[in-house]
Order: structure tokens, then C-alpha cells, then sequence
């Protein structure tokens, strides 16, 4: 399986301090990823490196050969993933604007038929839990179902070094147990979406929006 992991947010400064305290975050799932379910690809998508532009435009809107490259190519990405990781702080009770704004670059039809996992943190208390509970939402409206199970990490930066290493004195056991039980999920729905996709092609099956909102019309 091929899995993507969104690094939500482009906040390059604090406080909250530590700055960039997602990335942490990202690199441990990366890492928990690669030795418990090794044999899978993994692949870390940071929204900082995708400046969008000032006025909205999706990569849905441009004529193939008009699309920005960085979009094509995060596109084929998507396209090709069987499932994703979303990594989001909590700003207001919700999830990040940053990476809202850059999976709404994108047409449902890339997400859709594959299963999310919803990852969240924060450097106080609430690990971003009550983030998670809108992105099921938004998960669920772009087709790629988030499985039951969460991840929450309150006080991350107590948590995860700099470099996503557990910082001295956390169990790294318990840890990856608490990550991989969530991981797990994600891969024994991508395994299942994937083979089941190869019988019956989903949007032969189920037709795609791809002109107009109004074709979700009833009549």
C-alpha cells in the first residue's frame, strides 16, 4: 500500500513554542509507520512546501497543461495513494486553515474510495481532539472515509524531539502501540478498498462531480 501523510499547517513561528511543533508529530507517525508495518510506502506531504496562491484556484479549474507543476504533481500523488494520514493542530475548536485550503485544491474523485486516519496534537492539554471531530466531516465529504480509531497527542513537545524521536523517558512501546492501532486500521481498509476497487472500478460505478455542484441535484 501507498499512504500519504499531510502535514497540515505552514505556522513557522511562536508562540506557541516549540515552532513547528506538527512536524514532530509527522516524522513519529513516519517513523512508527515504517518499523511496525514496514513493506508499505510512505510518503510525508508538508503543506509548507505548497505556497498557494492569493486568489483560489483549484488544480480542478486549470486546463492540464496550465495546471502549477507542484499541483500536477501532488495530484498524481494523491490519485496513486490508497489511503492518508492528515496530521492538524486545533486553531478555534477546528482543523488547520492551511491544510483545508490545500486539500480543497483538489477533487474529491483523487480522495475518494480510500480510507483517512485522523491525526491530532497540540501543545497543551487537548491534543487537538476537538479538531479531529470536524475533520471526520471534512474527510468524509472529500470520499476518504477516516477510520474509528484517533490519534491525539496533548503536550506534544513533552512527547516528540525535534527530530520525531520519543523524548527521555517516554515509552516508545506504548506509543507506537497507541499509533499503530489506528495504523492498522487504515491498512486493513486500504487492502480491503484496493481489492475490491480492482473487481468493480467505483467511478465507473458511482459517477464523479467533475462540472458542475449542481449534478448532486435531486431532480
Amino acid at each position: 500500500m501507498k499512504f500519504l501523510i499531510f502535514l497540515g499547517t505552514v505556522r513557522d513561528s511562536s508562540p506557541p513554542k516549540p515552532a513547528r511543533l506538527g512536524e514532530r508529530v509527522a516524522k513519529a507517525c513516519l517513523e512508527c509507520l515504517n518499523e511496525r508495518c514496514a513493506g508499505h510506502e510512505v510518503e510525508l506531504i508538508d503543506a509548507l512546501d505548497y505556497p498557494m496562491e492569493a486568489v483560489f484556484n483549484p488544480h480542478f479549474s486549470y486546463l492540464k497543461s496550465k495546471a502549477p507543476p507542484a499541483l500536477n504533481t501532488l495530484a498524481e500523488k494523491i490519485a496513486s495513494a490508497d489511503g492518508y494520514i492528515m496530521v492538524s493542530p486545533e486553531y478555534n475548536h477546528s482543523m488547520s486553515p492551511a491544510l483545508a485550503n490545500l486539500l480543497n485544491h483538489f477533487g474529491s474523485s483523487l480522495f475518494s474510495y480510500k480510507p483517512s486516519a485522523i491525526v491530532t496534537y497540540s501543545a497543551g492539554q487537548w491534543g487537538g481532539m476537538r479538531a479531529a471531530v470536524g475533520m471526520r466531516t471534512f474527510l468524509s465529504e472529500l470520499g476518504c472515509l477516516p477510520v474509528s480509531a484517533m490519534i491525539h497527542v496533548p503536550k506534544a513537545q513533552d512527547v516528540f524531539a525535534e527530530n520525531g524521536a520519543l523524548q527521555a523517558g517516554e515509552d516508545k512501546e506504548s506509543w507506537f502501540d497507541y499509533l499503530g492501532r489506528t495504523f492498522n486500521q487504515l491498512i486493513w481498509w486500504a487492502q480491503a478498498a484496493k481489492a475490491y476497487a480492482d473487481e468493480v472500478d467505483p467511478h465507473k460505478m458511482v459517477r464523479d462531480f467533475k462540472t458542475t455542484p449542481s449534478e448532486r441535484n435531486a431532480p
